[in-house]
């Protein structure tokens, strides 16, 4: 169990530093930002206590929104994507069946069940962002535009993240 804590620990602290000191500099065409940082919800273990997981998931956000001078946006982005992830988990995974690999990786679940869940979080993640920053209708084909490409930016590095640091498993 301590181990489990220290993982998402040390997950939790490199992502944030990844998404402040490089990410955050990364745009395309002033249209893409990735927000990686998400990926910590993501891989969150599927045992998770859903208070905890809000918890977890609002800290996040308030700890970006620290470093991105934007009041909130991020928590309460991080904050709908935890309640869409407990959504989505209890509708697609029968968890008798992943008692020995709790955590919803790549590696364990596959590629098309991971691919689906990352983007879908992703989307909403990313549309409730973008909304709540701009929060103007005259905006609404730039913001649309940057919701779509941030959000494939963001899964693409989420896909080539889940490729490199996780091994192979098979899936019972």
């Amino acid at each position: 169990m301590s181990r489990i804590i220290l993982i998402n620990l040390v997950r939790f602290i490199v992502l944030v530093l990844l998404q402040v000191f490089l990410l955050k500099n990364i745009t395309l065409y002033n249209l893409s930002t990735p927000y990686l940082y998400i990926l910590f919800i993501l891989l969150l273990p599927f045992e998770t206590p859903n208070l905890l997981l809000f918890a977890l998931a609002f800290i996040l956000g308030l700890t970006i929104d620290a470093f991105y001078d934007t009041p909130g946006l991020h928590a309460a982005a991080c904050t709908l994507l935890a309640l869409v992830r407990v959504l989505f988990i209890s509708i697609t995974v029968q968890k008798d069946g992943f008692d020995n690999e709790p955590e919803p990786t790549l590696s364990i679940m596959g590629f098309r069940w991971f691919f689906t869940y990352a983007l879908v979080l992703t989307l909403f993640h990313h549309f409730f962002l973008f909304n709540l920053e701009v929060f103007r209708f005259s905006e609404i084909g730039y913001t649309l535009s940057r919701f779509l490409l941030s959000s494939v930016f963001t899964v693409f590095l989420m896909l080539v993240s889940g490729l490199l640091f996780f091994r192979k498993k098979e899936r019972k």
